[in-house]
C-alpha cells in the first residue's frame, strides 16, 4: 500500500463518519418538527398523512409524464 491509498482511505472512513451524522441530525431534525402537528404537539392523524402521500404522487406522476 503506498501513501496516497492509505490517506483515501482514510478520508473516505472520515466523511462516511460526517455524512452519515449530518443525515441522522437531519431526519432528527424533521421528526422533530413533523410530530409538533396542529394540536400542540401531536402528531398529524394518520387519514392526514396518507392523503398527503396521495397528492404528493398525483403531482409526482403528473411531472414524470412532461
Amino acid at each position: 500500500m503506498n501513501a496516497n491509498t492509505l490517506i483515501n482511505m482514510a478520508v473516505r472512513m472520515i466523511m462516511r463518519r460526517l455524512m452519515r451524522g449530518g443525515v441522522n441530525a437531519g431526519i432528527g431534525a424533521f421528526g422533530k418538527h413533523m410530530s409538533k402537528g396542529k394540536e400542540g404537539g401531536r402528531a398529524p392523524d394518520s387519514k392526514a398523512t396518507q392523503k398527503r402521500a396521495r397528492d404528493t404522487m398525483k403531482i409526482s406522476r403528473r411531472i414524470g409524464r412532461m
